[in-house]
């Protein structure tokens, strides 16, 4: 009955056995049938501590080897909130099978770096925006959006990262409409103080906080440096225009850096394609199929809460709405791994189309070339539950007396 009973429990754990490798003590070498860890294992299947199948049957009487008997004290050791006896049971047992645990045990951790070298993580979104601009229809959206962000180690040097987004519109309610796209893929190379990547990755004007950029690009970036970080980047830009055949050339040269209280930043980006040609007011010629951005940022933190930050850019190719620049003042911050945290800011913005390409504020989706006062906030309600609000209210660059304003809104689902 006894080796029946612990038969059934191991039934799970034989498989595994059969493929791994094992050093000194013979695993295959049968527990006598008289040995006291029968009784022992029988006491914590009765108490709970090991499962074992519902039938409690096993194909005949076959007796159990040291390391299916290791592999059932190693269950048990997994175990929490046992009691004091049943502690002291597994103690015994861990004792009496130390090789073939110490077997076990190399086998597991080598199973669980395996299982963390693909790691994911995501994010499901509702986006509301109500876009208002003088003379021209009131546009709504309701926005859906779910993320996944795998990440695979290749060794400890280099992993692949990837972001896959799938997006649907809620207000037809119609998922025929829906679309999925792999929006990043690329490998990373970390060492020490340098970082290589290589695919499609991110593209953020860090120096002006997402002011001119906020997209993806094909190419390579390389970073090298401790406080005061170099970036060089070469690629395609597809972002430039919606027509995919016009990605544009694509080379840029960033410098950031913190240093106590103060980040700062500067960075060069240049762009070749014949999209360009096609951008409002671009040239007088409508010939220019180059736009070189120039753009610095800098930011002051006062304290725990406060923090100002400015930045301003400028495209020297061209002709008319060839400059960016915003001044924020932003008070706490929210983090959507502490519930009940929350922050606010306000800012001035003057978005230039020529020269904010694809900024990140959400306030410019809509309605482009724009200028004037945004304030919003933010809260954690809940862990990993993010709850954004912003209002615009401005002017458009190309006629002042035309107002412009944007009711935005954001709920985000973390895990």
């Amino acid at each position: 009955m006894k080796k029946t009973l612990v038969s059934a429990l191991t039934t799970a754990l034989v498989v595994g056995a059969a493929s791994t490798t094992f050093a000194a003590a013979n695993p295959f070498s049968d527990v006598p049938a008289d040995h006291w860890a029968y009784d022992a294992v029988s006491q914590l299947a009765a108490d709970g501590v090991i499962e074992g199948y519902g039938d409690a049957t096993f194909q005949g009487d076959k007796n159990i080897t040291r390391y299916e008997m290791a592999q059932m004290v190693a269950k048990a050791m997994a175990k929490k909130d046992v009691s004091a006896a049943d502690k002291a049971m597994i103690d015994k047992l861990a004792a009496e099978f130390s090789d073939e645990l110490n077997n076990l045990g190399v086998r597991v951790a080598n199973l669980e770096k395996n299982a963390d070298m693909v790691k994911w993580n995501g994010e499901m979104r509702y986006r509301y925006y109500s876009d208002r601009k003088d003379g021209q229809p009131k546009e709504n959206k309701d926005l859906l959006r779910f993320r996944l962000n795998p990440t695979a180690e290749v060794n400890s040097n280099w992993a692949v990262h990837a972001r896959l987004d799938a997006d649907m519109n809620m207000k037809n309610d119609d998922t025929s409409t829906s679309t999925a796209k792999l929006k990043r893929v690329y490998a990373e190379g970390k060492y020490d103080n340098f970082d290589i990547r290589l695919g499609k990755m991110g593209l953020f004007s860090d120096e002006s906080e997402g002011m001119t950029l906020d997209d993806e690009f094909s190419g390579a970036r390389v970073q090298f440096g401790n406080v005061l970080k170099t970036t060089l980047e070469a690629g395609r830009w597809s972002g430039i225009n919606s027509i995919k055949d016009q990605a544009a050339n694509y080379q840029g040269i960033a410098f950031t850096g913190d240093e106590g209280k103060l980040s700062a930043g500067a960075a060069y980006r240049h762009f070749t394609s014949d999209a360009l040609k096609g951008f409002t007011k671009y040239s007088k010629d409508n010939n220019e199929d180059t736009a070189n951005v120039w753009s610095v940022g800098l930011g002051y933190r006062f304290d725990s809460n406060w923090k100002l930050g400015g930045a301003y850019a400028q495209n020297t190719e061209a002709d008319d709405f060839d400059k960016a620049y915003n001044v924020e003042l932003a008070y706490k911050g929210a983090q959507n791994e502490n519930a009940g945290t929350w922050g606010a800011y306000a800012a001035y913005r003057y978005l230039g189309e020529n020269t904010a390409f694809a900024p990140t504020y959400d306030t410019y989706s809509n309605i482009k070339n724009k200028k004037g006062w945004e304030v919003g906030a933010e809260y954690v309600p809940f862990k990993n539950i993010h709850t954004y609000a912003s209002y615009f209210d401005g002017k458009d660059l190309a006629n002042s007396d035309i107002k412009t304003k944007t009711l935005f809104g954001r709920v985000s689902f973390f895990f």
